[in-house]
């Protein structure tokens, strides 16, 4: 046993032999020595973007009606203690070790003990705090996919599926209807299932049918529609009307807020919460690093776009903000991403790239970043008109984009939760 996070943490990174290892025989042969159960309703949320947000809009709703919510997702930003949160506080350390230490003493008493992923010995712990927390809900988010994952050990009273994209297709598949039906795993039988995605795979759609799922579909079982001030919503049985838009930007957030109102009339009869208490928890709402505008000048966006999918919907909200004379970006990227997928929705909003090299195996150099916008058509010199250059971290290449930034500039920071954890240390340190 350890005596600090950190050093649980670090054993963790290399306790398993591979970092991603997807299959539940080895976290159920564990969940079962713990004996692991909840109690309270469930709420899953998977997707391929939105499922922070969406885990947001549910913890600060039901936080406003008053109930005891345990809320688990992942990667975290700054520290691990995000990924855990009790009535809407990140455990601290020293209860994170007390379910660590359990999750050990279990996966120790089995013969031949099976090793865990980072992931997965975490998630346990998690599980475990919440479960032995008298909770009134969970909320807890996929970490990929779905079927396969390990958040999908628990049994989901309420899953939710936010959009569906191609995204880590070695894992999951190369089409939507593939993905689809992975991310679809999560259901349950005769359990409610909400898609929020406009146009769900038919995998999906089946999926929950022959498991005879409560399915909310959008556009069939509840719909939106706003103007520049003010929303409205309408469900199978309920409506409403007036409504503010979330404190989180960005082109998606009505579909994801959209989704978490369908799911909370779905489960009303178990969570009742009020017109007002959904009002409160979208004006209350807090997400770093979700099209997150930081006040001051120049101005600083930043946002864990990572995938082609995420990257157009932050184009989308780059192109409302209104006049910039120049942006800059500072990207960062992992290798395993379609980088050029990435890059592309954003060519028309960005003058000046600032490559940025991240601290993990996984990343693709500032220098392949470079290749891969000059590959598509962005020149490389670094006149007036724009350019790219290569930063060895995401401090460096902010401190770079500021010094060439006018008041009335923007400085765009995306790629990776890792590209803008490093300028929010940066930031943070600086603060201090």
């Amino acid at each position: 046993m350890f005596s600090s996070l950190e050093a649980w943490l670090s054993h963790l990174e290399t306790a398993h032999p591979v970092g991603i290892d997807m299959g539940l025989d080895r976290i159920n042969r564990v969940k079962s020595a713990l004996g692991l159960d909840f109690s309270c309703p469930v709420i899953t949320v998977a997707g391929t973007n939105g499922k922070g947000s969406t885990c947001a809009f549910l913890e600060s709703i039901l936080l406003c009606s008053g109930y005891r919510v345990g809320c688990h997702t992942s990667p975290h930003l700054l520290v691990f203690n995000e990924r855990a949160r009790l009535n809407g506080d990140d455990v601290k350390d020293v209860l994170l070790l007390e379910h660590f230490a359990a999750v050990e003493r279990a996966r120790v008493s089995l013969v031949d003990a099976p090793t865990l992923t980072y992931f997965e010995f975490t998630t346990l712990a998690i599980m475990h705090l919440f479960a032995k927390s008298n909770l009134d809900v969970v909320i807890l988010e996929v970490g990929m996919g779905g079927r396969l994952d390990a958040v999908n050990i628990v049994d989901a009273d309420c899953a939710i599926v936010t959009s569906i994209d191609i995204d880590h297709a070695d894992f999951l598949g190369s089409t939507r209807e593939a993905i689809g039906l992975e991310k679809a795993g999560i259901f349950r039988s005769g359990q409610i299932v909400v898609c929020g995605d406009p146009v769900p795979p038919e995998s999906l759609i089946h999926h929950a049918d022959k498991l005879g799922c409560d399915l909310w579909l959008q556009g069939r079982d509840y719909n939106f529609q706003g103007d520049k001030q003010q929303w409205g919503w309408a469900g199978r049985e309920k409506r409403f009307s007036g409504l503010g838009y979330p404190a989180l930007r960005g082109a998606n957030q009505i579909l994801n807020a959209s989704a978490v109102i369908a799911a909370l009339m779905a489960l009303h009869q178990r969570l009742p919460v009020s017109a007002q208490d959904i009002r409160n928890g979208f004006a209350l709402v807090e997400l770093p690093g979700r099209f997150q505008v930081l006040p001051g000048q120049p101005t600083i966006v930043l946002d864990v776009a990572h995938n082609p999918h995420a990257a157009a919907t932050l184009g989308q909200g780059l192109d409302k903000m209104g006049f910039h004379p120049y942006t800059y970006a500072i990207f960062g990227a992992m290798a395993d991403k379609d980088i050029a997928g990435v890059i592309k929705p954003l060519l028309g909003s960005i003058d000046f790239w600032f490559c940025t090299d991240l601290p993990t195996a996984r990343a693709a150099s500032s220098g392949v970043l470079a290749e891969k916008l000059q590959g598509i058509g962005v020149l490389a010199q670094n006149g007036t008109d724009g350019g790219i250059e290569c930063l060895p971290n995401p401090a460096a290449a902010y401190q770079k984009a500021l010094s060439n930034a006018g008041d009335g500039d923007r400085i765009v920071v995306f790629g990776s939760f890792y590209t803008v954890a490093g300028v929010m240390a940066y930031r943070n340190n600086q603060a201090h």
